[in-house]
């Protein structure tokens, strides 16, 4: 991605409000619930009875268009600290997991996507914890969980079949509704092999298919598309249930060719929906990067319509593909949850003319920002020597998208710019956990799903970091 210098900027900052009057034809602002905030979000009651729902077409199962991930749970700290440079451990917050599952499940949401590998390997735990304590009847809702045997030790048929079988007791449950083979195409072709063929584990998960422990059979794609392709090729052998795809408009038109790690979102979408196959969504929110945009493009969003949310444009994009089945939000907060609900209840589909926008003069506009493609999945961590990843680069994006990241000391921001950053960074990060203490090992980089290359990047954050201090920018 490129650099954008200030006279750059002001010019697609132009193009892009001149292509919001063409974007606006056809644009819906009624149906409207309640009033707004400054920020544009609803603070009116939300609706209980207005979820939008797709049917399986393989077993009928009516699933709610908006899913609950559960990789990104709300957390507090065991024991209190006044050194920020020793951050507290932290616990997943049980008490306020129950309280956002109540309430999901309360506003229409019946679909609950976890792993063996979320949230420090306590995910699936806490969702089945926050499931029963819900009140509701366990054929109420879908639970899809995943064979997340990343590691060697765990790729042998016994330890895989002993993590399928935990997450049954954690879930609480004995059966999944939907299970995944966890991130194929990472890494290619072998680790496949490895982890589901050769230790004959996804024979396995057949069986446990035509037993009804397992209800419905995918798999979550990330990578080498050589890999997708093949699972594809093999489907009727597999009989794949359905497939969970990143696709958000910003990938929508991505390829190989354009430097994408991934397979462009079009080019998976359409291959599943040939083949009749649903599609389950990640990342509609680009890990949280589609609603925290840089501020020119909230500006050319909230004109074409004021009373949505940002984020509320991309749920509207992958709910007005038909073919997808559910999409998939991380919500931490109740803000966040009540925000997306909204946005499903019920959903208001996106003209054919406004998908188009999005997928071209915005999405373009996007990657000419020279953000970092980090998700905040968090698979990079622990980080073997302490360093907080995803914090680095969400604080590094953050000030992109607020201009707070200057090219040189004659922008006419610098002395802001260089505050806010500064600043910023040493709130959002500990000392002993920020850039400077990578020493590049590498361990990181195979777990990333986006393939970025971590330690060049926390490099190149340093090295600005230190030309920020130093005043030699």
């Amino acid at each position: 991605m490129k650099d954008l210098n200030r006279r750059d900027f002001l010019k697609i900052a132009g193009a892009v409000t001149a292509t919001a009057t063409i974007a606006s034809c056809g644009s819906k602002t009624g149906d409207s619930i309640g009033d707004f905030d400054p920020a544009g979000h609803h603070t009116g009651p939300i609706p209980s009875d207005k979820m939008t729902y797709r049917t399986n077409p393989n077993t009928g199962d009516k699933v709610s268009l908006l899913g609950y991930g559960m990789m990104r749970l709300p957390n507090k700290p065991v024991s209190p600290t006044t050194d920020p440079s020793n951050p507290p451990e932290e616990v997943i917050d049980q008490e306020q997991v129950n309280k956002l599952v109540k309430f999901a499940l309360d506003h229409g949401i019946n679909y609950f996507d976890t792993s063996p590998a979320y949230c420090r390997g306590h995910s699936e735990e806490s969702t089945g914890i926050a499931l029963k304590a819900s009140g509701y009847d366990r054929s109420k809702f879908f639970i899809a969980t995943k064979l997340s045997n990343f590691a060697p030790q765990q790729q042998s048929r016994e330890e895989s079949i002993k993590m399928f079988q935990n997450s049954l007791k954690y879930l609480q449950t004995d059966y999944i509704d939907y299970l995944l083979l966890h991130a194929v195409g990472s890494g290619g072709m072998e680790p496949l092999q490895k982890r589901y063929l050769d230790n004959g584990m996804l024979d396995y998960l057949m069986q446990q298919r035509e037993k009804g422990v397992i209800r419905n059979l995918g798999f979550s794609y990330h990578g080498d598309v050589e890999v997708f392709d093949y699972l594809l090729a093999n489907h009727d052998k597999y009989k794949w249930d359905f497939v969970q795809i990143q696709m958000n408009y910003v990938d929508w038109n991505l390829s190989k060719e354009s430097g994408a790690y991934n397979a462009g979102a079009k080019y998976l979408y359409d291959e599943l929906e040939k083949r009749g196959i649903p599609a389950i969504i990640m990342e509609p929110l680009l890990g949280g990067r589609l609603s925290k945009m840089p501020d020119h493009i909230v500006a050319t969003l909230k004109q074409q319509n004021p009373e949505n949310s940002v984020a509320s444009w991309a749920f509207r994009y992958v709910g007005s593909k038909p073919n997808v089945l559910c999409a998939l939000s991380g919500m931490t907060y109740m803000e966040h949850l009540e925000d997306n609900l909204r946005s499903f209840s019920p959903l208001e589909p996106l003209t054919a003319e406004q998908q188009e926008w999005l997928e071209t003069e915005i999405a373009n506009l996007y990657h000419s920002y020279p953000t970092i493609p980090c998700n905040d999945c968090k698979y990079c961590m622990p980080c073997p020597y302490g360093l907080d990843i995803p914090a680095i680069f969400v604080h590094y994006n953050k000030c992109v998208n607020k201009g707070n990241v200057p090219e040189n000391q004659q922008a006419e921001n610098y002395q802001q710019a260089r505050r806010a950053f500064l600043v910023g960074y040493d709130r959002a990060v500990p000392k002993l956990r920020q850039a400077n203490h990578c020493i590049a090992c590498g361990a990181c980089v195979p777990h990333c799903p986006q393939n970025i290359r971590i330690p060049r990047e926390l490099q190149r954050i340093d090295s600005f970091v230190e030309k920020l201090k130093q005043n030699t920018l």
